[in-house]
């Protein structure tokens, strides 16, 4: 019986085991979704930036204000 007893808190402490791993890899997946997020709306926000820069100076061409 003690044996059995054994075997089966084995078995639970494997399947916890098991389960605090795959929430640890889907944590790390969601850290990395949300980084990858966080640099793509970085370098679209750089890329507007650039547009509006160049717009601005186009105008001041334009109208002689950049001389």
């Amino acid at each position: 019986m003690a044996d059995n007893t054994q075997k089966m808190s084995y078995q639970a402490g494997e399947t916890k085991g098991q389960a605090q791993e795959k929430a640890n890899n889907l944590m790390d997946e969601a850290g990395n979704a949300a980084q990858s997020a966080k640099e793509s709306v970085q370098e679209a926000g750089q890329q507007v930036r650039a547009k509006t820069q160049e717009a601005v100076e186009g105008v001041k061409n334009a109208t002689g204000m950049n001389k």
